[in-house]
């Protein structure tokens, strides 16, 4: 069954939302229940500049290889090891771990397990639909990517991150929230899995505005959508 067939209050308020806010930017968001289901796209759908939410298709490819018995969280990587670097990639948002770990994958690898999730992606580009992202992290959090010890270290990870202000800030109490932001030039964005007493919910807000200057103000966005959809879901 599709959770949103009928969620005339979700529609309502990410249309406000996003409507809002594309005058002045590009806003598209993706919506689905982590166990099944639509992804339901609402605002732009095409791909846009993943940034660092792409990080967690990085991690998912690496401990894909130490499933595979081809490398190991031990692998010194860098000046630290494997394991050391996804957390720093993920938690922290460490670019240099990322370039460490997708040369570690390698790049056409990379692009080959994306495809194998079901995943367009080529990192010379960094591009993701919202769905798409949307897609990863329900994998990721129904254990379909990984096994469960690798799928809750990825998901340890993803709390507790260098910035909070985004999905995080705008989630009432009682939802745990497991997710990954990206900031880069003029994208703004943030993915997250919501683990709430209804059910879990994968939600991905990608945007794109002139340049930083508008930051706060997209942000203000990103957090009006958060709170539309876990109104209408809690």
């Amino acid at each position: 069954m599709d959770t949103f067939a009928s969620s005339a209050p979700i529609d309502a308020g990410l249309d406000a939302a996003i409507i809002g806010a594309n005058s002045e930017y590009q806003v598209g968001v993706a919506l689905m229940a982590t166990d099944g289901g639509d992804v339901h796209q609402y605002g732009v759908e095409e791909p846009f500049e993943a940034a660092s939410t792409a990080k967690i298709l990085t991690a998912a490819a690496y401990y894909h290889l130490v499933e595979e018995g081809s490398a190991s969280l031990d692998d010194p990587l860098g000046a630290f090891t494997s394991e050391f670097q996804i957390q720093a990639m993920v938690q922290d948002s460490n670019n240099e771990s990322w370039s460490l770990l997708m040369a570690a994958v390698g790049l056409s690898e990379l692009s080959e397990y994306a495809a194998s999730i079901d995943v367009t992606y080529d990192s010379e580009v960094n591009t993701l639909s919202t769905a798409e992202m949307a897609h990863i992290l329900a994998e990721l959090f129904e254990g379909r990517l990984l096994d469960q010890e690798h799928t809750e270290q990825l998901l340890s990870y993803m709390q507790d991150t260098n910035y909070e202000n985004l999905i995080p800030a705008a989630v009432p109490d009682g939802i745990t929230v497991f997710h990954k932001y990206g900031l880069l030039d003029d994208e703004l964005a943030d993915a997250a899995i919501l683990s709430m007493s209804s059910g879990s919910y994968v939600l991905v807000v990608f945007t794109k505005g002139a340049d930083l200057s508008d930051i706060p103000e997209r942000t203000v966005v990103i957090q009006e959508i958060t709170k539309a959809v876990t109104a209408a879901l809690s």
